[in-house]
C-alpha cells in the first residue's frame, strides 16, 4: 500500500485506538514497581505515541501533500531523475512524450470536448538533459473542431518543496478551477503544465543554474517550454507564457519572469519567499559566486539590475504568514521602477498551507489570463 493511500491511514488509526484500548486493560498488570513491569509500561506508551505521531503524519501528508510515496519519504526516490542524452538530436521518442491521461474531476469528465483533458507527460531537456515527469491541462477547447486551428496561452504551474505534482491536481484543483473560471468567462481558455521545481531530487535547487550541477533555471525558461510548444498548440509570441507557483515555486515564478521576460510575461507568487536559502536541502548553489547569488536574491536584482519589462503578482496574508513585510518592501521596490509592473493579494488572515492558497489561485488565474495572448 502506497503512502497516500486511505488504507495507510486508516491501519494506522486502527492500530492506534487498539494500542490505546491494550494501554488501558493492561495497566493495572504493569503497575508493579518489577523491571519487567517498568519495561512494559514504558513499551506500551512508546508504541501507542509513535501510532499517534503516525496517524498525525500520514493525515498531513495526505491534506499537504509532502511526500507522494515511501521511497521519496525516506529520500530514497527511483521513479525519476536527471537523464543525460548524449544523441544529436535527443532520444528517438523526442523531448516530450504523453505516458498517460486521466478526465478532470467534473460531471463528464470523460469526455475531453467536454471538461478537457490531464495528460500525464516525461519531458527530456535539449539543453540541460534534465528529465522530469509533469501534467498537462488541455481545456475542452483544444478537442473541440471549431478550435483545431487555434493556439493556446500556456502557464507553468510549481509545486512547492518538496511537494508533489499531483498535489496540484488533486489538492489545489488547478485544471477543475481553470475550467469552471474558463466556462464562466473569468478567464481564457488555458494549457497549464503542472510540474515540481525538485529536478533533481531529493535536492532542492530553487530553480538556479547550479555551477557543475544541475541548470534548472535554463530547464524552466528554455527546454520545457520548447518540448511543450514542440507537442502542442501552444502560442510561441511573446506574451502567450505566464509561470505561477507557491512557496518555492512561487519563489522560481518571479524569478522565472524577471529573469526571462522574453518567455514568461507574467508571473505569479503565491506564498513566495523573494531570496534563495542556503541549507542542507539545497547544498551549496552558488559555490562562493557573489554574482549568481545576488542574481538569485530578487530585491537585489529589482534594485541593481535592469529592470524587467514582465507583470508580477504575489499574494500574502497580514496575519499567518512570516513573508508579509518582505512582500510589502518587494513590492514598493518594484513599484519604484515604473516599469516591471506588479499586483497583489493581500488576505487578513491565511497560513502557509493549500487552504490559502486555494482562495488565492481562482484570482489569481484570472489575473494572468489577462496578461497572455493566444498567439
Amino acid at each position: 500500500m502506497g503512502l497516500t493511500s486511505k488504507k495507510v491511514l486508516a491501519l494506522a488509526v486502527l492500530c492506534a485506538v487498539l494500542l490505546f484500548v491494550a494501554t488501558v486493560w493492561l495497566w493495572p498488570r504493569l503497575a508493579r514497581r518489577n523491571w519487567r513491569a517498568v519495561s512494559g509500561r514504558v513499551g506500551i506508551l512508546l508504541a501507542t505515541q509513535v501510532a499517534l505521531f503516525a496517524c498525525v503524519g500520514l493525515a498531513a501528508n495526505q491534506a499537504f501533500g509532502f511526500y507522494a510515496s515511501w521511497a521519496d519519504l525516506f529520500g530514497q526516490e527511483t521513479g525519476q531523475g536527471v537523464v543525460v542524452d548524449h544523441a544529436a538530436g535527443g532520444g528517438a521518442g523526442g523531448a516530450l512524450q504523453v505516458v498517460g491521461t486521466q478526465k478532470v474531476q467534473l460531471s463528464g469528465g470523460s469526455v475531453p470536448q467536454l471538461t478537457g483533458q490531464i495528460q500525464k507527460v516525461d519531458i527530456e531537456g535539449r539543453r540541460t538533459h534534465i528529465a522530469t515527469p509533469a501534467y498537462v491541462y488541455l481545456p475542452p477547447e483544444y478537442f473541440q473542431p471549431q478550435y483545431r486551428a487555434r493556439t493556446f496561452p500556456a502557464a507553468v504551474v510549481l509545486t512547492g518543496y518538496p511537494g508533489t505534482t499531483e498535489a496540484l491536481i488533486s489538492k489545489l484543483n488547478y485544471p477543475r478551477t481553470a475550467h469552471d473560471l474558463a466556462k464562466k468567462g473569468r478567464m481564457q481558455p488555458m494549457i497549464l503544465v503542472m510540474l515540481r521545481p525538485t529536478l533533481a531530487p531529493p535536492r532542492d535547487t530553487e530553480c538556479v543554474d547550479v555551477p557543475g550541477g544541475p541548470q534548472t533555471e535554463t530547464f524552466l525558461a528554455k527546454d520545457l517550454p520548447d518540448a511543450v510548444l514542440s507537442h502542442y498548440r501552444a502560442g510561441r509570441g511573446a506574451g502567450s507564457w505566464g509561470i505561477m507557483g507557491d512557496s518555492t515555486g512561487g519563489y522560481c515564478a518571479l524569478k522565472l519572469a524577471m529573469h526571462h521576460p522574453e518567455r514568461y510575461t507574467a508571473g505569479v507568487g503565491l506564498s513566495a519567499y523573494y531570496k534563495a536559502p542556503i541549507d542542507p536541502t539545497t547544498g551549496d548553489l552558488f559555490h562562493g559566486n557573489r554574482n549568481l547569488r545576488n542574481r538569485a536574491d530578487l530585491m537585489w536584482s529589482i534594485k541593481h539590475l535592469p529592470a524587467p519589462e514582465t507583470s508580477l503578482l504575489v499574494t500574502s496574508s497580514k496575519h499567518g504568514e512570516t513573508d508579509y513585510k518582505s512582500t510589502l518592501k518587494f513590492i514598493e521596490a518594484v513599484r519604484a521602477t515604473n516599469k516591471t509592473r506588479i499586483a497583489s493579494i493581500i488576505l487578513d488572515s491565511g497560513g502557509h498551507n493549500f487552504n490559502t492558497w486555494k482562495r488565492e489561485i481562482p484570482p489569481a488565474l484570472q489575473w494572468m489570463s489577462g496578461h497572455l495572448m493566444d498567439r
